[in-house]
């Protein structure tokens, strides 16, 4: 499917010469009846109304199409390389691949990575060359390109290289993850970000302004369509259309009438791919920074879209260990409960007890302490090999084990004076290391405490 720029949407294969280029004003029998009645079912969607046919006119990618964007820089100067434009749905990735055809005087050769075997490719690559032989250079937009698998993605590289196409790949996933080394070296990688509540507005004015009439929504239902959104261009105006097809005369939506008519949209939101896992990160750093409120809005967010609570269960107990740890012992235990309260009720009772476990987690006094020493320690025993305990913590069963020294000279601590014997238990032949240093929030303080009693305690007891 085609992204829609911004002041507009593009059709996924509408002709961007044809009709687009007529204007409006002696176009508009549907609104007007400048010209006289058209069937409704000819009107064509405002988003391919609304469609850019500038790169100026594009909105909410400033950073790129602006006056010193680098896509406005690489038109001055007449030279387009290879390029994955890589963002969510509706920021406008195929609109402005078209442009950067148009106002280049490129061949414009649009495919799906969907839809495209082997055998196209090489189609589409041989009437590539015959229009080079001919003079004209071809721009070939790949929607999609992530979906193609790595052989297929390495068929891109020669005709990138002899300059047979300029390549302009289109991805909603994170190119690092999704695209092979090789193509990423050869193409720069452009980022489209999400429209924000000022671009989306925009759109909604501009389709106001060609339908001659305002969305029939009060102030708070407006607000409530921007994010439905969710930063999606084609989807304000999609949303749009909807609504006024829905209102009859003089009619005023409301938020819930909003809601009970477009019947919400889905949250942008892939289990599997970088939504997850950007939701999560932001679920996880919001308990670390202590902040039960946002904690619980991106709980929500996942478990809204969809998300296994199982899951989400599962990360809390790993946020208890890595974030809490000592500081505050419980933590550990409510996450634990937690789980299992979900596992016992379900949906949707169960997600309360997920709530309870984020908020305390979020509220907890935090260290980090036993995984900053867990992560030293498990270093140190991989750069120390196979080294033995010393001999006198070993077991010694057999009578041969205590003639070869195992178990001599261990000092049992409960016998001991404050049930301390302050012995070194690292191996022989290893300089002692401090991996674990508590923090002097929550119970670690009380666990300084007596760890520093008891180093105190070793250094006496070792000195004498």
């Amino acid at each position: 499917m085609a992204d829609v720029g911004s002041f507009g949407a593009c059709a996924e294969m509408a002709d961007l010469f044809g009709q687009a280029d007529i204007p409006e004003a002696a176009n508009r029998n549907e609104t007007g009846g400048r010209r006289g009645a058209v069937n409704p079912a000819e009107r064509r969607p405002l988003a391919d109304r609304l469609r850019p046919r500038m790169l100026s006119e594009v909105v909410g990618q400033e950073h790129l199409t602006g006056e010193g964007g680098i896509l406005s820089r690489m038109l001055a100067g007449k030279n387009l390389g290879s390029m994955i434009f890589w963002g969510p749905p509706g920021t406008g990735k195929t609109t402005v691949a078209r442009l950067l055809a148009k106002d280049s005087d490129y061949a414009f050769e649009q495919i799906s990575a969907i839809f495209t075997g082997v055998a196209d490719l090489k189609k589409v690559f041989e009437s590539a060359r015959m229009r080079r032989s001919n003079g004209r250079p071809t721009l070939l937009f790949v929607d999609e390109i992530h979906r193609f698998n790595r052989a297929q993605q390495d068929s891109f590289l020669p005709v990138m290289e002899d300059g047979t196409v300029v390549l302009v790949g289109a991805t909603t996933e994170n190119p690092s993850f999704e695209l092979n080394a090789a193509l990423l070296s050869r193409a720069r990688v452009l980022t489209f970000k999400p429209h924000d509540t000022t671009s989306l507005s925009l759109l909604l004015n501009r389709a106001e302004t060609i339908e001659e009439k305002a969305l029939p929504l009060d102030d708070e239902a407006r607000q409530v369509l921007l994010r439905l959104a969710d930063g999606d261009g084609r989807a304000i105006l999609s949303l749009a259309e909807e609504v006024w097809r829905a209102a009859r005369d003089r009619e005023i939506f409301d938020s819930a009438a909003l809601q009970e008519i477009v019947q919400r949209r889905a949250p942008v939101y892939d289990k599997s791919q970088d939504g997850h896992y950007n939701l999560i990160s932001a679920l996880h750093k919001s308990v670390r920074g202590s902040d039960p409120d946002a904690a619980l809005y991106w709980l929500c967010r996942m478990l809204d879209a969809g998300e296994d609570p199982l899951y989400l269960g599962r990360r809390l107990v790993r946020m208890a260990s890595e974030d809490i740890g000592l500081a505050d012992p419980n933590a550990l235990r409510v996450t634990l409960a937690a789980k299992d309260a979900y596992d016992y009720l379900g949906s949707p009772e169960g997600e309360l007890a997920l709530a309870e476990a984020t908020v305390y987690l979020a509220a907890a006094p935090k260290s980090n302490a036993v995984y900053t020493a867990y992560k030293q320690a498990m270093r140190a025993a991989r750069a120390n090999g196979s080294l033995l305990p010393p001999a006198h913590i070993l077991n010694a069963p057999t009578k041969l084990m205590k003639e070869e020294g195992y178990g001599s000279g261990y000092r049992y601590d409960h016998d001991e004076p404050d049930a301390f014997s302050g012995q070194d238990y690292f191996p022989a032949g290893m300089k002692r290391e401090r991996f674990y240093r508590p923090t002097e929030f929550g119970a670690e303080q009380r666990i300084a405490d007596r760890l520093a009693r008891l180093d105190d305690l070793r250094k006496r007891r070792n000195s004498d």
